[in-house]
Parts: C-alpha cells; structure tokens; sequence
C-alpha cells in the first residue's frame, strides 16, 4: 500500500479545464406510476397550460393541492370538488424563490405533471445546480471531509450531464433514487454541502473531450473493478485500483469512486481533484458553458 501512497504524491496533479458543452435544465423524475398526488408551494403559484404557455389558474400558498389521473387526462380537486383539466399536461410553477413541495419534501425550480397512460409521472424540473444541492447531501453524510464533499459535487455533475436522456421515455432524465443518484430536493440542503456545489460550480471530469459517466459507490471494500467486471465492457478511465476504504464492507458495484476512500483520502490531506484523477484513469476537468443561467 506504501507504493499506492507515494504515486498519489508524485503522479495526482490538477489537470488543465477546458470549455465543455452546454446543456439545459435537468429534469428529475419525483413521482411515477402514481393515481394521485399532492402537490403545495411555499408562495403562490402559476397553474400552466404547456400548450399555450400560459397560467390559467392560481394557487395558493401553503395549501395541498391534490391532483389525480382522469382517464388520459389530469384533474384537480378544489374546494371539496374534482374538476378535470382536459389535458395531459401542467406545469407548475412557483413565485419567484419559491419552493414546491410533494412526498413531504421541497423542491426547487417547477414540477411538471404528465398523465402517461392514466398513470401520473411528477417531474422536477430545474438548473442543473439547484440539482446539485440536492443531490451531494442526499449521497455523502454532509459531516464528511469537505474535499471529499467537493469531489462528490464534481463527480455528481459529471454523471447527471452524460446520462442525461437516460430516462427519455418516461418524460425526464433521472430518477431521485440510487438507482440513478440520491435527491432529496431544497430539504435535503445543508449549508457545507452548498458551498462544496458553489465551489465547483460547473465543473465536470471529461476524458477524450467528452464529460464521463463518473461512477462511484460507496464502498469498494478495499478494491475497485475494471468495468468489464460488472458490465463485461471495459471503459479506460474505470480502472482496478486499491480503495482506501479498508474495513467497510462493499456495498455498490465498486466502479469509480468509493465514496468512503474519499473521505478517507481527504481527512490525509490529497484534495478533490488529487481523489478525483486517483479513482478515474487518465481524466481532464471541464468547466461547463459560464452563460448558463445556473
């Protein structure tokens, strides 16, 4: 382990940045399969036809607004009544720096609720970095070293921007779930892990010129794998490498970053971009498009 150490000392080194290509706005799937929700905000908000663009009914705040799936269409209780919208999908979207809420958590940015068949999906949809803030605190204890909460944010960023689309078919690009990354939206937010997003901001980890699904789990117990060991495809930047996570029991495919070497890495003193060309083989940093309204 001693020879792992000293190649972290001579080979780690902050790789120059280059301009990545822009994308828009995330959009997260909250909710899916659902007959009904209830959805509320924190001030008042539009109800928006997406087919006109335009708000054609008010709601107010603080008060839960349930909708639910009528045939191919949504409708809305108010008042003690149901009352069909005659359309398959509403935007939802609250005053300026206002919150949204269902399954008992904020949100920042707008919801989106589609009716697919006669199921409800509830997507959120906003900035790629107010997704950020929701997602680093939802997969790393906020407690952790706060280099290791910076690699989190990049290597988050990194994975939310490649797979983007992954979830097309269902109307948005990933799920709130491990299953694609953890987000427990504006309440999950702490204010370390803000900064640790902030300070990032836009960074992303790129190999060829283009930004990597950058992988990661929470333990690799004391090793990690090739990608041909889980996927039967080996990827050049996702190479075996010791760990540092000796003494937690695996628990994740192993590929990528473990997150506990991270933090173990970090409390030694190596920073984020140090972690970050450690776990991922032969990699460059990109800072996204700075005209992004992020």
């Amino acid at each position: 382990m001693i020879g792992y150490r000293l190649v972290l000392l001579i080979a780690l080194c902050v790789l120059p940045f280059f301009c990545a290509q822009p994308v828009s706005a995330m959009k997260i799937g909250i909710v899916d399969g659902a007959s009904q929700v209830s959805v509320g905000t924190s001030k008042d908000a539009d109800l928006i036809s997406p087919l006109h663009n335009k708000a054609f009914y008010k709601l107010k705040a603080m008060k839960p607004y349930p909708f639910k799936a009528s045939g191919n269409t949504i409708s809305i209780e108010l008042n003690g009544q149901w009352f069909n919208l005659n359309i398959a999908r509403i935007v939802i979207k609250p005053a300026e720096k206002g919150f949204i809420s269902t399954k008992r958590r904020w949100y920042r940015g707008e919801f989106i609720i589609e009716n697919r068949g006669g199921e409800l999906v509830v997507i959120n949809n906003l900035p790629l970095e107010d997704y950020m803030l929701g997602v680093v605190p939802s997969e790393m204890p906020s407690k952790w070293n706060y280099e290791a909460l910076k690699a989190q944010a990049i290597a988050a960023r990194s994975y939310a921007i490649a797979n983007r689309g992954k979830r097309a078919s269902r109307g948005y690009d990933l799920k709130d779930t491990p299953e694609d990354q953890a987000y427990g939206g504006a309440s999950a937010e702490t204010a370390t892990t803000n900064s640790a997003v902030l300070e990032t901001k836009g960074i992303v980890i790129t190999y060829n010129q283009k930004v990597i699904p950058a992988y990661y789990s929470a333990s690799a117990g004391g090793h990690t794998v090739n990608a041909g060991a889980v996927w039967n495809k080996d990827l050049p930047y996702l190479k075996s490498v010791p760990s540092f996570d000796d003494g937690v029991k695996k628990n994740g495919h192993g590929l990528g970053m473990s997150q506990h070497g991270a933090n173990n890495l970090a409390k030694q003193g190596y920073n984020a971009y140090q972690i970050l060309t450690y776990y991922y083989n032969n990699v460059k940093f990109g800072r996204l498009d700075p005209s992004w309204a992020l």
